[in-house]
C-alpha cells in the first residue's frame, strides 16, 4: 500500500456570485442572462470575459432592449455589479423586470393566460391515444425555469412587478452617460471611460460586473459610421479578455441590425465581432407568419456562439433547444407572454395550423352541430317558429332544393366528361405503319 498522498487545499475557493463552472477540458465560469432558454441556447449561460450582442432588425418592437432589462435584472438580484451606458440609465433600469413578490406566490394568484394554460395543460392529460402511450413524457417546446431557479444563478423574473427603488440605491448600479459637448467621438471616449471604470473595479476582482449597452447606434450616439461601429466592437471585445471577472450584452439600434446599412454580409461580421451573436427578427413586418405561427412572435436566428479558451462552443454539447442531433439550430423561435419572454423550438400546430387550445369552438364545428341538430329534429309543416312564421319548413325546403341542383350539376359534369372521353376515344388516330423494301424480303416481311 502507498504511502503517498495527494496534497489538497483544506479551504476550497467558491465560485463568484451568481456564476457556474462549465464541464470541460477548460474550466470555465458562466452567469445567466436572466432567461433560462437563452441560458440553454448560449451552452448553460454567458461565460465570463465574452460578449452577447442581440440584434432586433424591427423598429416597432424592443425585444433587444428587453434582452438587456433581464440582463441587468439578473446582476442586479444576484448581487453582481451592474454598469449601464444610457444618458437615462437609472430610468431605464427602473423598467425592469423583477422577482415576484412571497405574498404573490403564497397567495397563489395567477393571470388570466396562466390559468388558461392550467385548463389547457389538465385537458391534455385527460386525451389518450393509446394505453401504450401514457407512459411517455409530454412534448416539450423550452427548457424548464425550475432547475436553475434553486439558487442565485438564475432568477424567476415577472414581467409585471418593477425593481424596487431600494435596489436602485443600494450601489451595485453604475452609470455612463453617452452625450458629450466635444468634438471627440463618442465611441473612443466611451472606451476609455469604460477601461478607467473596469480598472477602479478591478480591486474587487473576485465579484463579476456586468455592462450592459441598450440600444448602441441610437441618435445619442450620434453620427457612426460602419467603420467606427465595427472599432468599438473589437475594442471593447479585446478589453473585457483582460478583466477575467467582467461580462457584456449590448444590442444595437433596429436599421444597424440589417445588410442595408453596413452593406452586403453585415450580420456575418457583427457576428465575428462578438462571442454570441443571437438575432429577433419579428413577425409584426410580415402578416402572413403571424398567421402561420399565431403563438409565436418572431424567429431566432444564431450567428455565433460563445467558445472561451475552446474550438466548439459549449452549446454543442449542453443545449437541449438547439437539438443537433434532432431538429437543428434554425429551428427556434420566441413568444413573449405577459409574464416572461421564453425561446423554444418551433414547430407547426395541429391540423395544418389550428391549435388545439381553443377556447371557443370553430365556425365551422359551430355549422356542423347545427346542420346535424337540424336533421336530428325536424319541425312539422304546421309548426310556428318564435317569430310568429313558418321559418323551419322554408331552411328545409330550400336545402333539399340546393341539394337537388348540386345532384343535377354533378350528373351533367358527369355525363359531360363520359361524352369528351369516348369522343376523344373515337378520334383517336391508328398508328402508321412502316414498310421496310429490301433485295431480301424474307428477312423484312411484315
Amino acid at each position: 500500500m502507498s504511502s503517498f498522498k495527494r496534497k489538497t487545499t483544506s479551504n476550497q475557493i467558491s465560485n463568484p456570485i451568481g456564476t457556474r463552472v462549465i464541464p470541460g477540458p477548460v474550466s470555465t465560469f458562466i452567469t445567466s442572462t436572466g432567461v433560462p432558454s437563452l441560458d440553454d441556447i448560449l451552452g448553460g449561460g454567458l461565460p465570463l470575459t465574452c460578449s452577447l450582442l442581440i440584434l432586433a432588425p424591427d423598429v416597432h418592437t424592443a425585444y433587444g432592449e428587453l434582452i438587456q432589462k433581464y440582463f441587468i435584472a439578473q446582476g442586479l438580484a444576484c448581487g453582481q455589479t451592474v454598469c449601464v451606458l444610457d444618458d437615462n440609465a437609472k430610468e431605464f433600469v427602473s423598467e425592469c423586470m423583477w422577482i415576484p413578490s412571497h405574498a404573490t406566490q403564497t397567495t397563489g394568484t395567477t393571470a388570466p393566460e396562466d390559468e388558461e394554460d392550467e385548463t389547457a395543460k389538465s385537458h391534455d392529460a385527460k386525451i389518450k391515444i393509446a394505453w401504450r402511450y401514457e407512459q411517455m413524457k409530454q412534448f416539450q417546446t423550452t427548457v424548464s425555469s425550475t432547475s436553475q431557479s434553486s439558487d442565485d444563478f438564475c432568477k424567476v423574473f415577472d414581467l409585471t412587478c418593477r425593481i424596487p427603488s431600494h435596489v436602485l440605491q443600494s450601489g451595485q448600479l453604475l452609470s455612463l452617460n453617452i452625450t458629450t459637448h466635444t468634438n471627440e467621438s463618442s465611441t473612443r471616449r466611451i472606451l476609455k471611460s469604460m477601461k478607467d471604470i473596469l480598472e477602479s473595479e478591478e480591486v474587487n476582482s473576485y465579484k463579476p460586473i456586468r455592462i450592459c449597452i441598450p440600444a448602441l447606434g441610437c441618435p445619442q450616439w450620434g453620427d457612426i459610421e460602419p467603420e467606427d461601429l465595427c472599432y468599438f466592437l473589437q475594442t471593447l471585445l479585446s478589453m473585457i479578455r483582460n478583466y477575467p471577472q467582467t461580462c457584456l450584452s449590448l444590442s444595437l439600434a433596429p436599421h444597424l441590425c440589417t445588410d442595408s446599412w453596413g452593406g452586403p454580409g453585415w450580420t456575418q461580421k457583427l457576428g465575428w465581432l462578438s462571442d454570441a451573436c443571437v438575432s429577433l427578427s419579428a413577425f409584426t413586418a410580415n402578416p402572413a407568419l403571424s398567421a402561420m405561427f399565431p403563438s409565436h412572435h418572431g424567429f431566432v436566428q444564431i450567428h455565433s456562439l460563445p467558445a472561451p479558451y475552446t474550438l466548439l462552443p459549449p452549446s454543442d454539447k449542453f443545449s437541449t433547444l438547439r437539438g443537433l442531433s434532432s431538429s437543428g439550430e434554425n429551428n427556434l423561435a420566441f413568444k413573449c407572454m405577459r409574464k416572461r419572454l421564453i425561446f423554444e423550438t418551433l414547430h407547426l400546430d395541429l391540423e395544418g395550423g389550428v391549435g388545439e387550445r381553443r377556447t371557443t369552438p370553430s365556425a365551422t364545428t359551430m355549422a356542423m352541430e347545427s346542420e346535424t341538430h337540424a336533421h336530428h329534429h325536424p319541425h312539422t309543416p304546421g309548426a310556428v317558429g318564435p317569430s310568429g312564421s313558418e321559418g323551419s319548413a322554408k331552411v328545409e325546403v330550400q336545402l333539399e332544393d340546393v341539394r337537388e341542383n348540386v345532384a343535377k350539376v354533378m350528373i351533367q359534369e358527369a355525363s359531360v366528361s363520359q361524352a369528351t372521353s369516348s369522343s376523344a376515344f373515337k378520334k383517336a388516330k391508328p398508328k402508321k405503319r412502316v414498310a421496310f423494301k429490301s433485295d431480301r424480303p424474307d428477312l423484312y416481311d411484315f
